[in-house]
């Protein structure tokens, strides 16, 4: 018997959601997982999203970094680096001059933690790299967003709903509210992709160029871009939205990084 159910897993696995689901009736809570995300970043680099959706984007969190990092992992790779250069230093060196003894300006490179943007954030692609994190993420959630019309539509028990995937990387949330106002109102479908149009946003963002984590790990170059719509007044609990985004580690990350200065920015519709 397990031969047969193995072959028939399979050949579900090719079929869209939609497919699989469509002999089921009743269904009140849904929880879909896709094999990855959608966005392909580099090694070391962190990026997570989620989302709320009714007929449109609703609230959105984003929480990435330049590097999810072990600590003392990287200072012993520094500090072996660092010993490699002064024994070499003081073998070839041809004056008086004094080799540090201490490796602590070589473990973390120093950066203005005061809470402002330091000045090479501008100049070195820094914000340019964070708002192509931004709309990468809002990209890929309001393409899961399209693709759930038709789930919601033939199945008008749902209360509850959300499409994540393996990775980690994205999770998409709409409850019984945003279910009913996605079945009632017109989706706006953005012209150039098989994707929902992403509205005109309000966004907040949150930097430092360094925490250290729960557990061990810390995220250089740590930033926090919370959005919502233009047209939205400010809902107490999009604060808690934020707040519960994700789970530790990154949890305290974002506490962390909401107690800092914040800076506004505006998206056009897209």
């Amino acid at each position: 018997m397990l031969g047969p159910k193995k072959t028939m897993l399979t050949t579900v696995s090719h079929h869209s959601p939609g497919e699989v689901l469509k002999n089921f009736r009743a269904i009140q809570k849904l929880r879909i997982e896709l094999p990855g995300g959608e966005l392909g970043v580099e090694d070391g680099v962190l990026l997570r999203w989620k989302a709320e959706f009714g007929s449109t984007l609703e609230s959105c969190v984003i929480l990435g970094a330049a590097a999810h990092v072990n600590p003392e992992a990287e200072r012993e790779k520094k500090v072996n680096k660092f010993e490699f250069g002064r024994s070499w230093f003081s073998q070839n060196r041809s004056d008086d001059r004094v080799v540090p003894e201490t490796t602590d300006n070589v473990l973390f490179p120093s950066e203005d933690d005061s809470g402002s943007l330091p000045e090479s954030f501008y100049t070195n692609g820094g914000l340019k790299l964070r708002v192509v994190w931004t709309i990468s993420s809002l990209i890929a959630a309001s393409a899961r967003h399209f693709l759930l019309q038709q789930i919601i539509s033939e199945h008008p028990t749902l209360k509850n709903l959300v499409l994540m995937d393996t990775d980690g990387q994205g999770m998409l949330c709409m409850g019984k509210e945003q279910l009913e106002d996605f079945r009632h109102k017109p989706l706006a479908a953005s012209a150039s992709a098989n994707r929902t149009q992403v509205p005109a946003l309000n966004m907040k963002l949150w930097y430092a160029p360094y925490l250290e984590l729960p557990g061990g790990t810390g995220l250089k170059g740590a930033t926090l871009v919370a959005i919502k719509p233009s047209d939205q007044p400010v809902r107490k609990e999009v604060d808690g939205f934020i707040a519960g985004a994700f789970e530790e580690p990154f949890k305290t990350a974002v506490s962390l990084l909401s107690k800092r200065r914040t800076y506004f920015l505006e998206m056009n519709s897209f």
